[in-house]
């Protein structure tokens, strides 16, 4: 009966473990966004599949799709936005010329993986 009841209490506290909540989604410059504002970024190895990304200052959804490779990308400026791998994340973006790079070491490319997204 002891094993028992001590088996039910291993299994409710990885239940509860597992149940933890959304890690990151309370961060400071990152809140929900209106989806047509949105872009993705498709990366193969060593390159985006745009030169220029345009969206529309406010909030923005990024979203990172690997095609070939693993990849992960940051913005340049903007404090705690990363992607690794495949993913999406909102960022609230005033109007200017943003530097996207790959942030995952690639391969003999990884430093000539930058784009740039034009936010109006």
């Amino acid at each position: 009966m002891k094993k028992w009841l001590l088996g039910m209490l291993v299994v409710f506290i990885m239940f509860l473990a597992a149940c933890g909540g959304d890690e990151g989604s309370n961060e400071e410059n990152h809140t929900q966004a209106d989806p047509s504002n949105k872009i993705t970024l498709e990366a193969s190895n060593f390159e985006f599949n745009q030169d220029e990304y345009q969206a529309e200052s406010g909030d923005v959804t990024v979203e990172l799709k690997n095609v070939e490779g693993m990849h992960g990308i940051t913005i340049d400026g903007v404090s705690g936005f990363e992607i690794d791998g495949d993913g999406s994340k909102t960022v609230n973006l005033e109007p200017g010329e943003y530097t996207i790079r790959c942030s995952i070491m690639c391969g003999p490319g990884h430093a000539d993986m930058v784009t740039t997204l034009v936010v109006s």
